[in-house]
């Protein structure tokens, strides 16, 4: 009886232990992404009563108090002549719409994300499905885009009732462009916050990345104004040129190559900060 206990330990003993499971980031496309869409349904479905007021009311109270209030003010000293020729309102219309982006992004790719790995682990159950990392950064970052296109619609909306919009076209125009930005804000703000291990980190993130952005984005006056050296770092920064070619798109007033500079930066750091998510995931999921 001894000696079949003795084996029945060693059996038990050696064993081999389970393999983790370690994701890949051989391939970057998520094809099974589809499979996730109930999921972040469900997500919204629970969550969407919390931004509602925000998105529909925000919008008009920014471009009551800044178009109408301060360019009020602004358009009876200046005059239009100081913005080329239009008004306050139009003016940083197409900006707060861009920051607007900007701001929903940052929020989606912070608290949240931090939440799915730390809280809730909602990243490691999918992990544990035959969904890659592809396939989950790809939901995270998809849902993003849609929040941003929904608040976007709203916002477009306002911009219409509010008659700023050149044409119906330049209206969806700014608005692929604010999903487009958002995107480019949203993947190197998951990079970041895969490579996190606390959310008091997102506090430098709010006053030091956002904030600036937002002061320094060209949405409330020409970054010609700022000293030199300021106004090359807010060209450096993507909020400026979502804001210039939302602001082309809405005035009717694209230039071609300038248009397609700025396109082009934000789907380079969209692919960068896509990549970077992909890294930061595998590196966090194996832990």
């Amino acid at each position: 009886m001894a000696v079949l206990f003795r084996q029945s330990r060693t059996t038990r003993t050696s064993a081999p232990a389970a393999t983790p499971y370690r994701p890949g980031i051989a391939d970057l496309t998520p094809r099974l992404l589809p499979r996730l869409w109930p999921y972040w349904v469900t997500v919204y479905r629970r969550t969407w009563r919390g931004s509602v007021i925000t998105s529909f009311l925000m919008p008009f109270l920014y471009l009551t108090a800044m178009g109408i209030g301060l360019g009020s003010f602004v358009d009876d000293n200046a005059g239009p002549a100081a913005l080329g020729g239009i008004s306050y309102l139009a003016y940083i219309a197409p900006g707060l719409l861009a920051t607007s982006a900007m701001q929903t992004a940052i929020g989606e790719s912070t608290y949240p994300v931090m939440g799915a790995f730390k809280w809730h682990r909602v990243y490691f159950s999918m992990a544990a499905t035959p969904l890659r990392v592809a396939d989950i950064v790809g939901g995270q970052l998809a849902f993003t885009a849609f929040r941003i296109l929904l608040s976007g619609a709203v916002f477009l909306g306002v911009l219409a009732g509010f008659g700023v919009l050149d044409s119906a076209a330049g209206g969806l125009g700014a608005l692929a462009v604010a999903v487009l930005l958002g995107a480019a804000h949203a993947a190197p703000t998951i990079a970041l916050t895969s490579r996190m291990r606390s959310e008091s980190g997102f506090a430098l993130v709010f006053r030091l990345g956002l904030m600036p952005m937002f002061l320094f984005s060209g949405a409330f006056f020409p970054i010609t104004q700022l000293p030199d050296a300021v106004a090359w770092l807010a060209r450096l920064m993507p909020i400026w040129h979502g804001v210039e070619l939302s602001r082309m798109l809405t005035l009717g007033d694209v230039v071609v190559l300038p248009a397609v500079g700025h396109l082009g930066y934000l789907v380079v750091l969209l692919l960068l900060g896509w990549y970077l998510s992909i890294t930061g995931f595998v590196k966090r999921l194996s832990q």
